[in-house]
């Protein structure tokens, strides 16, 4: 289920949304390289975005070492450091699509087998790569900006959740260019803010952390 951010015409103005999620195991399961290809090829988008993007939405008391579970599952289920390595640092923020994420991925796993020729190298019992996708609903949640104080104030407020379908979900599932936030004020001639937002990476610090930065960019614009 998906929902539009784009603002209506006739009012400019930037509609909050956030979203649950039901997550669900597809069955595909790899217990080394060449099953993990396999399976990377065949699943939905939404498996893709899953195992890239929802430890970015969870909370931690701690960062994970990768964000990335393909990169998390190759450290620790095979003990292939450099193959995490390389899949850790495939630039999310670059790709403007789902698709681009699996076609970088596949290609980095497919680059690491033809040079080490670990493809059936296989896990312990027990450590297989279990496939999920996590099924959207996305929500209005009645916060409605018109000005770039009101924008700036619904970010404050806004939950991890609905930051992360504005800056994350928003953006790959839809295939925007940039994110909603961006986007807007871009429509309304804050082009120099709306570059300031969009240079921010999001997968370099929590959400948390990525309020606290939006907050900081426009913090003239905070009447509260």
């Amino acid at each position: 289920m998906t929902a539009t951010t784009e603002a209506p015409p006739e009012t400019g103005e930037f509609r909050f949304f956030t979203e649950r999620r039901l997550v669900v195991l597809t069955g595909r399961r790899a217990r080394n390289l060449a099953e993990l290809l396999e399976h990377l090829r065949a699943v939905s988008g939404a498996c893709i975005f899953y195992h890239t993007h929802h430890l970015h939405h969870s909370y931690h008391f701690e960062k994970p070492r990768f964000y990335n579970e393909f990169a998390n599952w190759a450290s620790h289920a095979i003990q292939e450091e450099g193959l995490a390595e390389r899949l850790a640092a495939i630039d999310l923020l670059a790709a403007t699509s789902i698709r681009a994420i699996r076609d970088a991925i596949v290609e980095a796993i497919s680059k690491y087998v033809e040079t080490t020729g670990k493809a059936t190298r296989e896990c312990p019992p027990g450590d297989e790569f279990h496939f999920c996708e996590a099924k959207s609903f996305v929500m209005a949640t009645g916060v409605v900006a018109r000005t770039n104080s009101e924008l700036f104030s619904g970010i404050a407020a806004a939950t991890n959740a609905s930051l992360h379908f504005h800056f994350f979900e928003a953006r790959l599932r839809l295939e925007r260019p940039v994110n909603d936030f961006s986007q807007w004020l871009a429509a309304r001639g804050e082009t120099r803010l709306a570059r300031r937002i969009e240079r921010l990476n999001p997968y370099s610090m929590t959400l948390d952390e990525l309020k606290h930065e939006i907050a900081r960019l426009g913090k003239r614009y905070r009447t509260d």
